[in-house]
């Protein structure tokens, strides 16, 4: 097991039980209480948890003034389930295409599937995906960051100067995620701050691919993000239910579920 992985699935155990024992986290993932320790000494240092005697207590960095969790956060969380959304997801990615990506966890990883020889223009305001990209190296890569005010919650540009250099493009494909999946017919978003160069993005795009684990189906943003019909492919993992498809799929979405081990 890979350590994000293994933290992954701390971080679900602390937000179900509030709390942790090393010990059984260390028989749980048949590592060594040393190695459960120093994932935990980590998951502190980045705010996701505060170590106590013997193990850990979940420290929730959300509130009534952050309707959603920082970024360092999200993109543990679920991280099976997202990475194997992004693989899935880059499969429809050609070579010398130019596409958006937006700042949610769940795209993080969509650049490291991105084949080395394709010349790719990525266009994004995501803070966190520029270091990601930057860390892979990638030959091929133009990357292009869309300016604007500075989320350090988020590591992400928004407002107008965001709005206003993103519609000076028209991607080939535009890949996204949303706080909610919300039947009949809209998803939702979480930040007023950057919904509206995603909604941007929607219009100047060829396609739109919107990336969600299966608990965007259960979840509601407080702002309007799009209907279903403007969007091209819905790709989500094999634990979101098949019976929530239909109303998508009348409207004229793709949709694709990812299998993962």
């Amino acid at each position: 097991m890979y350590r994000i992985e293994r933290k992954s699935e701390i971080l679900k155990i602390l937000e179900q039980n509030g709390r942790i024992g090393v010990n059984d986290l260390s028989i749980l993932f048949n590592s060594s209480r040393e190695t459960i320790r120093r994932d935990l000494h980590e998951m502190e240092e980045k705010g996701l948890l505060k170590r106590t005697h013997g193990g850990a207590v979940f420290d929730s960095p959300i509130s009534s003034t952050t309707p959603e969790f920082p970024v360092g956060v999200r993109e543990i969380q679920r991280f099976k389930e997202k990475d194997a959304i992004c693989k899935s997801a880059a499969s429809f990615i050609k070579n010398g295409d130019s596409i958006f990506v937006d700042n949610s966890s769940t795209c993080l990883y969509l650049v490291q599937y991105l084949p080395v020889d394709f010349q790719i223009t990525l266009i994004t305001n995501s803070i966190k995906l520029l270091l990601k990209s930057m860390e892979l190296g990638h030959p091929n890569l133009m990357i292009i960051c869309l300016g604007g005010f500075f989320n350090g919650s988020n590591l992400s540009t928004y407002g107008t100067i965001s709005q206003k250099n993103a519609a000076d493009f028209y991607p080939n494909k535009s890949f996204m995620s949303c706080a909610g999946i919300c039947l009949p017919d809209q998803l939702t978003d979480s930040s007023i701050l950057e919904v509206d160069t995603k909604r941007s993005m929607i219009e100047r795009s060829q396609e739109v691919f919107i990336l969600a684990d299966y608990t965007k189906f259960d979840g509601l943003g407080p702002y309007f993000l799009s209907f279903f019909s403007s969007i091209d492919y819905l790709i989500t993992d094999q634990k979101a239910s098949s019976n929530r498809f239909a109303l998508l799929e009348k409207a004229g979405v793709n949709v694709v579920r990812t299998q993962y081990s």
